[in-house]
């Protein structure tokens, strides 16, 4: 396994991309304007073209023939104030760091980078979580390799617009893009491909997940406007009684948490080459859908003493995937990774998850079910 996850590691470039997007004023949050990202949009014929050619048979061409490598990993915190890992949090990543290179590196950020405000959380309460992370931190996300971060979750707006803002300034201090909000497209150029973050959750927010013609359009704009496009999603139930991908909406505490399998499979219909998920807190597993990998939880990633920890709740990994610069899977990597002591990302010895994916994937979706070899290297079903 660390054989071909190295293999992977060698092939990868480090492009560094950061677009700058506005800051969201107090109240409500608005859409993202188109004007407000860095990356001009291209115009209107060349978008159409773009579109139509991704549609058909893909012209050769040196962004067709281009291999770019992607890491995703799911929840990430890195600690809520006052209970912050030692020294700053400066080798939180340490244990994982070598195995989060890629041109696109992509995690969920739940909670805020921010100090002060009015937390969500009443005083007093007892069954309600904010998550505070001094904005410092981003500088560990982006030395651990970091270029994306997801802001599409149930903890994005814990300490409301100020809080959100603060998160903002301080990924962007650090080179680092950001998507999820409404309307909000990420960019990276990577040689000569183009790529496309787009994040979804069933929160006001973020970019609705429960919109699923809305999410369509969003994808397909995307998709005029870069060769590959990735979708990440946080939804589904939480918990260890819910590592199943279920048919139909999923609920918890009383919370429509979307119907998971309908939006990855529109939004692979709209042109995303590749959909990670997060959210439940626990693995599931992976299907294959137009030629497209979709992975329906990457589990909980770094949280120091925020999470319920133990078993499935401990057990994560990191998703490495090379794809073509048409958008076609090349080869893919599930690294091992397992969630330490209080919290801390760490490589797995017993490398867990891999079979628990093996398993759910052929449980759930059997002949499109990804197949998970004991090396961790993930393959089409036959």
């Amino acid at each position: 396994m660390r054989l071909a996850a190295l293999v992977l590691r060698a092939g990868a470039v480090v492009a560094a991309a950061a677009f700058v997007f506005s800051l969201l004023v107090d109240g409500a949050p608005a859409p993202v304007a188109a004007e407000a990202r860095t990356v001009a949009t291209q115009p209107a014929a060349k978008a159409k073209a773009r579109a139509a050619s991704k549609a058909q048979k893909p012209a050769r061409s040196a962004a067709a023939d281009s291999v770019i490598t992607i890491a995703a990993v799911g929840d990430i915190v890195m600690g809520s104030t006052p209970n912050l890992p030692p020294d700053g949090g400066r080798a939180f990543f340490d244990g994982v760091a070598a195995d989060l290179s890629g041109d696109v590196v992509l995690g969920n950020l739940e909670g805020t980078l921010s100090t002060g405000g009015s937390s969500k959380c009443g005083s007093g309460s007892t069954n309600c979580f904010a998550f505070q992370t001094p904005p410092s931190y981003a500088k560990w996300l982006k030395g651990a390799g970091f270029t994306v971060m997801n802001l599409a979750n149930n903890h994005a707006f814990d300490f409301g617009a100020s809080g959100q803002a603060q998160t903002l300034t301080a990924l962007r201090k650090h080179g680092l893009a950001t998507t999820g909000r409404p309307g909000e497209i990420a960019f990276q150029q990577v040689g000569d491909v183009k790529v496309a973050i787009v994040g979804f959750a069933p929160y006001p927010w973020a970019q609705r997940l429960t919109d699923i013609q809305a999410a369509r359009k969003l994808v397909r704009k995307a998709a005029t406007e870069a060769d590959v496009v990735i979708a990440t999603m946080h939804a589904g139930a939480e918990g260890t009684a819910y590592t199943h991908t279920r048919r139909g909406t999923e609920t918890y505490l009383g919370e429509n948490r979307g119907n998971v399998v309908a939006f990855a499979h529109a939004v692979v219909e709209a042109g995303a080459d590749l959909v990670v998920g997060h959210g439940p807190h626990v693995l599931r597993g992976m299907e294959w859908y137009r030629g497209r990998l979709i992975a329906y939880s990457l589990g909980n990633f770094a949280g120091y003493r925020v999470f319920a920890l133990g078993g499935p709740l401990s057990t994560s990994g990191i998703l490495r995937v090379s794809l073509r610069g048409d958008g076609t899977y090349e080869s893919g990597l599930l690294v091992p990774t397992r969630l330490a002591g209080v919290g801390t990302p760490a490589l797995d010895p017993a490398e867990a998850a891999h079979g628990i994916v093996r398993q759910l994937s052929r449980a759930d979706f059997g002949a499109r079910g990804a197949r998970i070899a004991a090396t961790g290297a993930i393959g089409r079903s036959t």
